[in-house]
C-alpha cells in the first residue's frame, strides 16, 4: 500500500515526506492550527501562501507523531480570501477559517471499491442546494426528490448548484462539515475539489492527483479533518 501511496503522489507531481509533531487537543501542522476531535488520525491542512495560492497535505497520526504523507502547493481557495466561519456570507467567494469534518465525497466517477468515504455519483438533476428557504439548505438533493427551487436563475442569491455543470472540479469533491447545522445566508457547498482554472467560489481546491490519493486513504474510522489557517 505505501508503495502505491508513492507511486501514485510521484504521478501527481505532488511532495512526499514525514514532518512529525505531537498530538494534543490542538495542534499546529505545517504551521496549520488543527482543531482535533478524540478520534482523529487523519488531517488535511490548507496553508495559504499568497492570493488565492494554499498548501494543501495529509497528514496521519502514526506511532504517537504525526507524519505528512503527501503536499501539493497547488492547492486554491476562494477568490474573496479567507474569513472566520461566524461572519461568512453566501456569494461572498471566501473560503471559511478553521477545522471541519470530512463526511463523504462525490463526483462523476462510479465509486472505487478502495474507497472508505460514502460517496455518491453525480447524476443529471443533481444539485447542491443553496435556497435559503428550502429545509434541504447545504445538502445534496436531486430536483426530482422536490423541496428547493431548482429553477432559479444562476443570478438568483437563492439559485442551486447543478453539479454537473462543473465536470471539472466536481469530478472528486469531498463534503466538509462547513454550515452542516444550516445556518442560512452563511453558505453552502464548501468542498475539497479539484481543481479550475483560478481561485474557487469560497472551496478548497487542489489538483486531480491529491484528489485521488485522499479518496484512497482517508477513512471515516480515524474521523478525518481539514483544518484551513492564514
Amino acid at each position: 500500500m505505501r508503495r502505491l501511496l508513492v507511486a501514485a503522489v510521484l504521478a501527481s507531481g505532488l511532495a512526499l515526506a514525514p514532518s512529525p509533531t505531537h498530538a494534543a487537543d490542538q495542534v499546529s501542522l505545517g504551521g496549520v492550527r488543527v482543531d482535533l476531535r478524540p478520534a482523529t488520525r487523519q488531517v488535511v491542512t490548507v496553508d495559504h501562501t499568497r492570493g488565492y495560492r494554499a498548501r494543501v497535505a495529509l497528514w496521519t497520526l502514526t506511532d504517537g507523531a504525526w507524519v505528512r504523507r503527501a503536499r501539493t502547493h497547488d492547492g486554491r481557495i476562494g477568490y474573496g480570501g479567507l474569513v472566520r466561519p461566524e461572519v461568512r456570507r453566501q456569494g461572498s467567494g471566501t473560503t471559511p477559517l478553521g477545522t471541519y469534518r470530512l463526511l463523504s465525497a462525490f463526483g462523476t466517477h462510479g465509486r472505487d471499491p478502495t474507497w472508505d468515504l460514502d460517496y455518491r455519483r453525480v447524476r443529471p438533476g443533481d444539485y447542491w442546494v443553496q435556497d435559503n428557504a428550502s429545509p434541504f439548505y447545504n445538502r445534496y438533493r436531486n430536483r426530482a426528490q422536490g423541496g428547493f427551487r431548482w429553477w432559479l436563475p444562476g443570478g438568483d442569491p437563492n439559485a442551486s448548484e447543478r453539479l454537473t455543470d462543473y465536470p471539472r472540479q466536481y469530478e472528486y469533491a469531498i463534503v466538509t462539515s462547513f454550515n452542516r447545522s444550516q445556518v442560512r445566508h452563511r453558505g453552502s457547498g464548501i468542498f475539497l475539489h479539484v481543481n479550475g482554472r483560478a481561485a474557487t467560489a469560497g472551496c478548497v481546491s487542489a489538483p486531480r492527483g491529491l484528489l485521488r490519493v485522499l479518496l484512497k486513504r482517508l477513512d471515516p474510522e480515524r474521523a478525518p479533518l481539514i483544518a484551513v489557517d492564514r
